[in-house]
Parts: structure tokens; sequence; C-alpha cells
């Protein structure tokens, strides 16, 4: 067994920061949201695909929309797996090559296709979705196509493309959000010509039916290698490779999960995809579009959750009224419909923006991520209280009674995996904060440094002012005070002048905090998570508005207006969002939280447990000695293992 890699705050800290892209090449629009510069120029016109690239994920859709109308989602729940013949067919429409080339055997699809080919998909089971984008937006096709070389891609992607299912495999038992720490071994043979892979891997999505993975491990640094994390191609049937389980979960019932060993598992150095040491960087890279497939999922069941919203409030009938006339189940309808409406305008701006590659999307798709799951699961709750009783209930026992089958319940199981998967909405917003501050970080330099003597900071100080000298006067006043400004957005430049006034708010407030606690800034997580919130919001609003501008010049005259009324009602709920953010910054629980979570985990109240059993079995691998009055630094370090308990009888 691999033992697990130690590293310090700081160790941990330098490997991802060695791992982020540092530089900007193209424009952002949401980076310029978080310096308080409104670049409406980046998102409108709202960008839209060539018409023949339209045309023909239109025929596309509708071949695949034929085919899906044939599957039984409620056979995947039931069985908890993905039948066979499913899987070949959606190899035999394509759909394992929709962004691989043509002339390595896929269909080449934009990723605004592959998006909607995804909400299609979703719809029928989540698995499904689940399925395919596993296999192309973190499996093998999407780092070869930023990172193989050309020997790499004749090899793998044709046969990606033909249904070789493919799986990603990152995650350990010991290791989940700090790669630093990861003790998966590439060790280079003697005759350079292969490397020894040795490692256990968690939640290898498809790696239970994987032909080809994507493994993550570390080679050593030694002489003739530059070491560090890398990324290799591995075949899942190469010897040394066992798939010790197959994992069960709340939802996604279908997916293929599993845990996967690796034990002196040959890999010919050909199969190493870039450099070594690049493993990390490649896998953040090919998140920045991959990471829209959880956007795209979360606007199905937004979609779904406004029809059934829709027909079931119609009809219902309580107290004399439909329910959906109601009040209280009227502003959740409301809600559900103008969510779903932004849920849609972020994820076709983002693929759009993504296929046109004339901007830097990494913070917009991580935004689409952390808000699209966040709304997602809020939605399903909503359609749970709207359906009552029988959203509680599940589907078959529904049909069992004679009810429509509706599965409302699995809805808000299926959803709640997005605010993990992928970088969870913690990670997330801590990934989002540090590129919103970059450019203090840049300017401030060794004033941000908790390591900086007073010599370097006062030094620092002197350079920063001269960025913040030319920077905070155009945070003062913008086109959101004019009363006329956006006029070609008719009823919504309101709302587009209170994004251009929050992004400046925003950039102040967070310039405030730079200048509160300096060093400290990134330990103030719950802090650094509202600005990113705000900015999720406003990023969101500025979507739905240049849609429905788009809407209202290019399609019929009752779609656009209808547009008009989603965004209106949607940026109305985001602003009183946005404001409740905006006043949690400075007036919230932040110090009062972190001081009874530490002491939570030092061992006090341990009373209030008192009164329930705890059925879970086993202890799990370690078992913390807890000594009050220590630190909780102290008392994590005296973890131990826990001992082996004694096998039963007959074992």
């Amino acid at each position: 067994m691999v033992a697990p890699v130690q590293v310090t705050e700081e160790q941990a800290r330098a490997v991802a920061e060695e791992a982020r892209e540092s530089g900007w090449d193209k424009p952002s629009f949401a980076k310029e949201l978080f310096l308080g510069r409104f670049r409406l120029d980046l998102v409108h016109p709202f960008p839209r695909p060539a018409p023949e690239e339209d045309a023909r994920t239109d025929r596309f859709l509708a071949e695949l929309t034929e085919y899906c109308a044939g599957l039984d989602g409620s056979a995947i729940e039931r069985e908890a797996r993905i039948p066979d013949e499913y899987v070949r067919g959606l190899v035999e429409l394509g759909c394992f090559g929709l962004k691989v080339p043509p002339e390595y055997g896929g269909l080449g699809l934009s990723q605004v296709a592959y998006n909607r080919v995804l909400m299609l998909v979703a719809s029928v089971h989540p698995s499904l979705g689940a399925l395919i984008s596993a296999h192309q937006s973190i499996g093998v096709p999407e780092p070869l196509k930023l990172a193989g070389t050309d020997a790499q891609k004749r090899e793998f992607l044709p046969r990606c493309a033909k249904g070789a299912i493919s799986a990603f495999l990152l995650t350990e038992p010991d290791v989940g959000s700090d790669p630093a720490r990861m003790a998966s071994a590439a060790t280079p043979t003697a005759d350079g010509e292969a490397y020894l892979l040795d490692g256990v891997k968690l939640w290898t999505t498809n790696g239970v039916v994987a032909e080809l993975l994507v493994v993550m491990a570390r080679v050593p640094r030694s002489e003739g290698h530059r070491g560090g994390i890398s990324a290799f191609v591995v075949e899942a049937n190469a010897p040394g490779i066992t798939v010790e389980r197959r994992n069960a979960f709340m939802g996604l019932r279908g997916i293929e999960n599993g845990v996967t060993r690796l034990h002196q598992v040959r890999v010919p150095r050909e199969n190493l995809i870039g450099r070594e040491g690049d493993g990390l960087k490649i896998a953040l890279t090919t998140l920045n579009a991959g990471r829209l497939a959880i956007p795209a999922m979360c606007a199905a069941a937004g979609k779904w959750s406004l029809k059934i919203a829709r027909e079931w409030s119609g009809q219902r009938v309580q107290w004399g009224r439909r329910v959906g006339l109601h009040g209280a189940v009227a502003a959740k309808i409301s809600f559900v419909a103008a969510t779903t409406y932004a849920l849609e305008s972020v994820l076709e701006l983002s693929g759009q923006m993504a296929d046109e590659g004339r901007n830097d999307i990494r913070i917009e798709a991580a935004l689409a991520k952390l808000w699209a799951s966040e709304m997602g699961c809020l939605i399903a709750d909503e359609l749970v209280q709207i359906r009552g009783g029988r959203g509680y209930e599940t589907a078959d026992s529904l049909a069992a009674r004679g009810e429509r089958a509706v599965p409302v319940e699995q809805l808000l199981r299926d959803l709640r995996i997005n605010r993990i998967f992928e970088g969870s909405s913690e990670i997330m917003r801590l990934l989002v904060a540090r590129e919103a501050v970059d450019a203090h970080l840049t300017a401030a330099g060794d004033l941000a440094d908790p390591k900086s003597d007073l010599q370097h900071k006062a030094k620092a100080a002197l350079g920063a002012s001269g960025f913040y000298a030319k920077w905070l006067p155009h945070l003062v006043s913008g086109k959101g005070q004019l009363p006329n400004s956006y006029g070609e957005f008719d009823t919504l430049a309101t709302h587009l002048r209170f994004v251009e006034r929050n992004a400046r708010k925003l950039a102040r407030s967070t310039f405030y905090g730079m200048a509160r606690w300096q060093a400290g800034m990134e330990q103030h997580q719950q802090f650094l998570g509202r600005v990113v919130d705000i900015g999720a919001e406003l990023f969101a609003m500025s979507a739905t508005c240049v849609r429905a501008e788009m809407q209202r010049r290019e399609e019929a005259a009752d779609v656009g207006a209808e547009a008009y009324e989603l965004a209106h009602a949607f940026c109305q709920q985001s602003r009183l969002r946005v404001d409740r953010l905006f006043a949690a910054l400075w007036d919230n629980t932040d110090e009062v939280d972190q001081t009874l979570a530490a002491s939570v985990l030092g061992g006090r109240y341990t009373w209030l447990e008192a009164g329930v059993l705890d059925q879970s079995e086993g202890t799990g691998p370690w078992i913390a000695e807890w000594t009050p009055g220590a630190s909780t630094e102290e008392n994590v370090a005296r973890r131990v293992e826990a001992p082996a308990t004694e096998p039963a009888a007959g074992e």
C-alpha cells in the first residue's frame, strides 16, 4: 500500500498555485466584473453559433430525441444500472465522440451542441449524462485534444469515438481537493521506457466499465525526470489494475463509479500526456469547459421541474382555487420559471464563449458550475414542496396506487451531487476568489505575503499605492448611475444599471477586505465566498438580459416578450439575493462560527450528543485523540491509526 503524503499548508498552496493558469492572454467578462468593470461588450450581442452549425446541431438533436423517447429512465433507477442496449444505441448515434474531431472518427460538434445533448439525455436519467460527460469532459478525449501528441490522438481518439468508455482517476481515499497529498506513484523503469503505477483511486466515475483511463500519479523527481503530478493514458485491462468495488449513492443510481487499485501497472512512456508535472494543469484546463456539463444537467432539471410544477399546480385544487393561484405556491412557480430561464442563459452564453475562443472563460465556467448546482438544488426542493406528499413519495409507489409516476424525490437526490462533483461549492468559491483577487495580490506583492518582513512590506505598499491610485477612482461612478444608460434594453436596462453599480461596489468591498486583513485575507473564506456568490448573481443577470434582448430582436414577437418577462422576474429575484449577500459581508456570524467549530473539534459539547445511538459500523481508518484545551492543530496532529477489530468467528 502506498503511504499517504504528508505536506504542510504552505506546500499544499504552492502545488495548487503552480497548477493554476496565471496568465490572461484573452479578456474575461467575469474577471473584469470582479474588478468593477462591467464589460457588456464582451457578451453583447449575445453570441450565436453559425447558421450551418445550428442546423447541424438541430438535425442531430432531432435524431437523438427520437431515440431517447424510447428509453425508460425508471428502468435505470430500479435496476441501478444503465442497460447495455442503451449504451450501444448512444454509441451508434455518435454520443461518445460528440466533441472528437471528425478526422479521428468523431462528430466534432460544438460545446453548445454538447451541452444540449447532455440536457436531453439527462432528462431520461441523469446517470446517462454522467456517463457521457465523464467520458468526454474529463475522460480521455478532452485531455488528449488539449495536450496529447499526434500519435496519442491517432491511437486513442478513434477508439473513444467508437464507444471505448473512458474514466478519470484523480481522487484518493485520503486526498480530495488537496492534490499535494496525492500518494499514487508513477515510478520510471530503469530503462526509461515506461512507468510503474501504484496507488488506490476512489470515486472513479465510469471506472467500473471503462476501457481507457486517465490516471493522475506522482513521478518522483530524479536525474532526467522533472517529476511531479502527471497524467497518463492507461488501458483498463492492464495487468495490476483491479476494480475493487462499485460504489452506491443516494442518487445517480445508474452511475458506474468505483474504487480502482493499481499495483505495478506498466504504462509506456508514450502514454504520458504532456510533460511530467503537467498533470494538474492539464486537469484544470480540461475543466474550463468540462465543468459546463453540470449546468447543462441542472438546466434540464429546471425545465422538467417547470413542466411538472405547471401541470400539477394548474390541476390541483385546494380551498376552492388551483394551488398555483395561491400566493405561497405562485412565488415558488415564479422562482422555478425565472431561474430555469437564467440557467439556460448562463449555459448558452458560456458554451458559445467556449466555442468562439475570443474570451478566457475559466471564471465563467467555474461560476456557471457553482451557481447552477446551487440553484438546481433549490428548484428541486421547491418542486418537492409544490407536489407536497406526492413530491416525497417515490414514482414506483405513486404508480402502484394508480397515480402518475412523477419521480420528484429522485430529482432531489440526483441533483445533490452536483454541488460536490468536479469541485465542491466551497472549493469552487475559493478557486474563483483566487482569480478575483489576483490583481490585488499582483499589485500588493509582499504586502500580502505572511512571511514577508517589514522592509519588504513597506516596499510592496509603495508599489500597491500606484496601482490603487489609478484603479480606485474608476470605482466611484459609472454608467449605472445614468438613468438613460443601456437604453436599447428597454425595461431590462434598470437591471443592467444595477449590475454595473454593484460590480463597482463588489470591487470596492474586495479592496476593503484586502486592506483590512492583508495576508490574512485567504483565511476569511466566508467573506470570499460571499464575494464570489455576488459575482455569480451579477454574471447570471447579465447573461439573462443579453439573451432576452437577443430573443426580442431575432425570434417571434411573443417569444421575445415572454423572454423579457422571465428575465425581468429573474433579475428582481436576483437583486434581493445580491442585497442580502452584500449586507452579510460585514454583518455576519463568521467569528462566532469559527470559534464554535474549533470548540466542537476540540471535544467540547460532547454531552450534546447523548441520547441517541450511532448505528454506523466501524470507526473508520482513524481515531482522533482529543485533549481538551489543546489547539485544533495539536489535536489533529495526534491522530492515530484505528486498532484492527478482531475477526468474527468463521471469517
